[in-house]
């Protein structure tokens, strides 16, 4: 496994907690070339030295608001002024609110996080992850994809908002653009396959206010830790099993089936095409 990474460009998304830091932090240690990108620059330099001094391996960051267009377009200019190279880039980033909250574009922020952010970074990166083949996409999604759905007439929850409704239909955009995104890239050498990382205890919905904080607290104790969570996404970032591997989801590191709505190929279409309209995306 240590083989299929050790020197290779790895971008990771929320990078700075959670999944995301176990993610940086063990492929840094199997000796690639990691940058991670959160909002807060303070805390990206302190995780970045943090794990250089677990591992011995150093670690770059980017500091940038992924909820926010020109966030993502940073992110992008940003990294590809450093590196000519991305040879695994794992979109991690995500949270849920119960409460509805738009970003600076105007856009739900669970819709623009979970989803915009990961189509838009993805195609600003596409060409350098295509000079970079063999390349691989990893999208952190949830089993909270099942029974949720894409409504078009409600994207922005502007109609009607619910905070797991609003997360669900995240999630499955997640599943339904990483679908999509394989059918694109057949014959690129570039991969993209999507996960579930199991109930992971982390800083994730922790933004929610004290009432649903000292929840996720209690219950704690009977779900995941971020070291077990992230291991699905270590494993599709640098396993030589899945080389060339595309189009699929993953639970605790296996091939599993997704819900029947993320195989409609027609909504994935649609989703894309809205996707490319809202974030300006022409090509």
């Amino acid at each position: 496994m240590e083989n299929s990474i050790k020197g290779k460009t790895v971008l990771i998304s929320g990078g700075t907690n959670g999944l995301g830091l176990v993610t940086a932090r063990e492929l840094a240690r199997m000796g690639a070339q990691v940058t991670i990108v959160s909002r807060n620059p303070e805390k990206c330099a302190a995780v970045a030295e943090t794990i250089k001094v677990v591992t011995g391996n150093p670690v770059e960051f980017i500091a940038a608001d992924l909820s926010t267009l020109a966030g993502i377009m940073q992110a992008a200019a940003t990294f590809k002024q450093r590196h000519t190279h991305l040879h695994v880039l794992v979109n991690n980033a995500g949270a849920m609110f119960i409460r509805r909250k738009l970003t600076p574009d105007g856009f739900e922020m669970t819709f623009a996080l979970n989803h915009l952010n990961y189509f838009l970074l993805t195609n600003l990166l596409l060409d350098v992850l295509k000079d970079s083949a063999p390349a691989r996409i990893v999208n952190v999604s949830s089993h909270a994809h099942e029974g949720a759905s894409i409504d078009f007439d409600n994207l922005q929850s502007e109609k009607h908002f619910a905070g797991m409704q609003a997360y669900g239909q995240s999630k499955l955009a997640n599943v339904l653009f990483t679908y999509e995104l394989a059918r694109r890239l057949e014959g690129s050498g570039v991969t993209a396959n999507v996960l579930h990382p199991g109930f992971v205890f982390t800083g994730f919905a922790r933004n929610n206010g004290a009432l649903f904080d000292f929840g996720m607290k209690l219950i704690g104790p009977f779900i995941r830790h971020a070291n077990e969570g992230a291991q699905t996404s270590i494993y599709l970032a640098s396993s030589p099993e899945v080389e060339g591997v595309s189009g699929k989801y993953f639970v605790d590191c296996k091939e599993v089936d997704s819900s029947p709505i993320s195989h409609d190929q027609g909504l994935a279409e649609k989703l894309w095409q809205v996707s490319m309209e809202l974030t300006g995306k022409t090509a």
